[in-house]
């Protein structure tokens, strides 16, 4: 792979970076597992063809804050998973996790909604015990049930609790820039929402 393309994602994450790290609403976001904010290469095969925060974003002084630098091979999860979106919908390059429970599943509907996108959820425990317990189905089932279950493949979902799981949102988009811009959206949205409004932006 070229490294001019290469220098391109890892910019394009760090732009993204201080745009979140402007946001304190987001911080309210921020689930116990923390944050990654990953965009992959062009024809992205493995985890190591994906740039990540090392150490994922957490929460400093009220603000998102990354612990890390973007590099490539920096994520598991988040790479796996766009990896696989890719799969149905080529040009999107770029996802972010956030925390999800009730009330921001209220917030994001409605913005959803107001956008007129597809909202939608992956049930894990509907997962099938052998896909389950085979390495490398897990992902490729969970993205194929949504897009089933959808019509479609939504911008922004959540994966369920399932054991030993913390349930999360995941928004798409096709740059880090994008992700990050509809996520601080959300917050800011679901602060006023939850009249837990905060000064700054």
């Amino acid at each position: 792979m070229d490294n001019h393309i290469k220098d391109q994602v890892l910019g394009s994450l760090v732009s993204a970076v201080k745009i979140l790290e402007q946001c304190r609403e987001f911080a309210s976001l921020i689930p116990e597992v923390r944050v990654n904010l990953v965009h992959a290469l062009p024809e992205a095969k493995t985890r190591l063809d994906v740039a990540a925060i090392e150490g994922r974003i957490t929460s400093v002084g009220g603000f998102p804050r990354a612990a890390g630098l973007p590099s490539f091979g920096a994520s598991d999860h988040m790479a796996r998973l766009i990896i696989e979106v890719r799969k149905h919908e080529p040009e999107i390059n770029a996802g972010i996790n956030f925390k999800c429970d009730n009330t921001v599943i209220q917030t994001v509907k409605a913005y959803c909604k107001e956008r007129g996108w597809l909202f939608g959820w992956i049930d894990r425990t509907a997962e099938p015990a052998a896909v389950q317990e085979t390495d490398g189905l897990s992902m490729p089932w969970k993205i194929q049930s949504l897009v089933t279950q959808s019509n479609g493949l939504p911008r922004i979902f959540y994966e369920g609790d399932g054991w030993g799981k913390e349930p999360l949102f995941v928004a798409l988009g096709t740059s880090a820039t994008e992700v990050v811009e509809t996520v601080n959206d959300i917050a800011r949205k679901h602060c006023f929402s939850t009249g837990n409004q905060t000064q700054g932006n």
